[in-house]
């Protein structure tokens, strides 16, 4: 077993976990801030191939065209929101990501499509006033990972490929973060990474439901390693439940893949199980609402007995044309083939799967976190998207944010030094995580499939009081399970089933603040369904959920949301903008 005189020691002045938009973002933004920064980006696959950003088939929100306008952009994300956005947060992302797609077309080499005339393409997209969905046909983040790989590789940035960070480590006066404890997963010995500044960056992935669009590394790491570190979560309860994922049978992964919203934003419908298009019945927007109203009017029908075969509904394109389809949504009508379906011309079965945490680490406009050295940005975050999150937006915040974090942090380093650790978190951190080397192998798989039944059945899209509090008790009960087994004293160079065991503590702990927080909220807004509770409670005096984990324990309390540029109620700005 690993001892403190043996961990292998790096350093340098800044530490990004993670390689999605804001991971790279950031360390392109610090490298050119001050070039003679030591960079260092870790990430738990490789550098450009993981990583949500990549899988972003839709597009990127930005104000561009004539009738659009910042100010629009950022109504419908407060609005879409349901009024629980941090309105300064909202506002940076809706204003700089017009600088960011310049930036990403005329500096980086992203190729977005275009118009006859010349200007940028921008498509529907659900729950906007107005189209601004700026992409690559429906593979708009291969486009933008691709060229931000390329431009990192080129600038030598130092990176630590297949690393997994375990534990944020304080300074050893407590006052501050002083480094990252991580695991080589090619021979999975522990490394100790000082650094000035560290960016959580690794992205959310609520792979703990049944039905999940993310890959299965993603679980949740950055927030459960917040979490551990004593920082303050908000809106974890907001869970975003993309409506359409590929519904492609039993015993195949490929369920819970996107269907991206372009197709809904198109003209695409959804049927039941009858073959009746039923959006209209619960909202006037039909398929092109928010992704909460889609999500739950699937469900409703779902639960009253009109499925589709497998359980799911029907989306339909044919009627747009084969030939229209195919052109449009190449990347969409080859995913489907894979799977023994034409999308162009028969019916495909969907049904919701869990996308996106609108939740994470409180931050500030400039990505700081209440841990000095500690900088947050992308999916690990909350309060940019509120209580839901808007098609486009997502790869927009990653963008923005990772931007300002690599200004930010490139500028604070230069009056730091690195701070000493704290050596026995050190020791306590590699004690739990080896711990499950030490004894005999159990049932890995059986805990994961009862966490993803569980959460889907009882923390889903809808929620009672009865169904969280058996959660509670499910969530207890396989906590303990998952802590008296083991994966056995084998060899760690690319140990998956300890990897697994990783995976699982912190989506358990990721799965109680989720719990916890819907239990608190007793209304409904956004992503946050309870049927117990069905009303959205006063707009006026809106809250957020905010978490902390205190000696083992969850705590948890009602925040209110600070309306400091618009009110509900009023669709202007209050007050200039500068």
């Amino acid at each position: 077993m690993s001892t403190v005189s043996n961990i292998k020691t790096l350093e340098t002045d800044i530490l990004i976990l993670g390689s999605g938009g804001a991971g790279l973002f950031a360390a392109l933004h610090a490298h050119q801030t001050n070039p003679d920064l030591h960079i260092t980006i870790a990430v738990k696959g490789l550098l450009g191939k993981c990583g949500c950003t990549r899988m972003v088939q839709g597009g990127y929100n930005v104000a561009l065209a004539e009738g659009d306008s910042v100010e629009r952009h950022f109504m419908d994300t407060i609005e879409g929101g349901k009024w629980l956005c941090d309105q300064e947060l909202a506002w940076t992302l809706a204003n700089i990501s017009i600088e960011r797609i310049r930036e990403l077309e005329n500096e980086l080499g992203c190729f977005f499509d275009r118009n006859p005339d010349g200007t940028i393409h921008q498509k529907a997209f659900a729950g906007q006033t107005f189209d601004r969905t700026v992409h690559k046909g429906d593979l708009t983040g291969i486009e933008i990972i691709n060229r931000l790989a390329e431009q990192v590789w080129a600038r030598g940035i130092h990176r630590l490929e297949e690393y997994r960070a375990v534990e944020l480590i304080h300074s050893a006066d407590g006052k501050s973060l002083a480094g990252v404890l991580m695991i080589d997963m090619q021979t999975g010995q522990f490394t100790l990474v000082r650094a000035k500044a560290v960016l959580l960056a690794t992205g959310g992935g609520p792979t703990m439901y049944k039905y999940h669009t993310p890959s299965g590394d993603k679980s949740c790491d950055g927030l459960a390693m917040a979490l551990r570190a004593g920082l303050v979560l908000r809106d974890m309860e907001m869970v975003q439940f993309h409506p359409t994922g590929l519904l492609a049978g039993p015993g195949t992964r490929m369920t819970g893949t996107v269907l991206e919203e372009g197709l809904r934003g198109a003209g695409g419908y959804l049927l039941n199980g009858d073959q009746e298009r039923f959006m209209g019945h619960y909202d006037s927007r039909n398929e092109r609402a928010t992704r909460d109203i889609v999500s739950r009017s699937i469900n409703s029908e779902i639960r009253a007995g009109r499925s589709s075969p497998n359980g799911g509904v029907y989306i339909q394109m044919s009627h747009l044309g084969p030939e229209t389809v195919r052109k449009l949504f190449k990347g969409m009508v080859e995913r489907c083939a894979d799977s023994g379906f034409d999308l162009a011309e028969d019916l495909v079965e969907v049904v919701p799967t869990a996308h996106y945490m609108m939740g994470g680490v409180v931050f500030r406009p400039d990505c700081s976190t209440d841990l000095p050295g500690l900088f947050a940005a992308g999916e690990d975050t909350g309060g940019v998207h509120g209580a839901n999150r808007l098609g486009g937006n997502g790869v927009a915040n990653s963008t923005v944010f990772g931007g300002i974090a690599g200004d930010v942090m490139a500028k604070w380093v230069t009056n730091q030094s690195l701070a000493p650790c704290n050596m026995s978190e050190v020791i306590a951190s590699i004690q739990a995580h080896e711990a499950p080397l030490l004894r005999a192998p159990g049932d890995i798989e059986s805990i994961r499939d009862q966490l993803a039944e569980c959460m889907w059945t009882d923390v889903g899209i809808s929620r009672t009081r009865e169904s969280l509090l058996r959660a509670q008790m499910k969530l207890d009960e396989l906590d303990q399970s998952l802590g008296q087994m083991g994966v056995g004293d084998i060899d760690r160079a690319y140990n998956l089933t300890w990897q697994d065991w990783m995976n699982l503590r912190n989506l358990i702990l990721v799965s109680k603040t989720v719990t916890e927080a819907a239990l608190v909220r007793e209304n409904s807004r956004g992503a946050h369904y309870r049927e117990d509770f069905p009303e959205p409670g006063s707009l006026e005096r809106s809250y957020f959920t905010a978490v902390q984990l205190r000696d083992s324990t969850l705590s948890i309390e009602k925040r209110p949301v600070l309306f400091t540029m618009v009110k509900p109620g009023e669709t202007i700005l209050v007050e200039e903008i500068v």
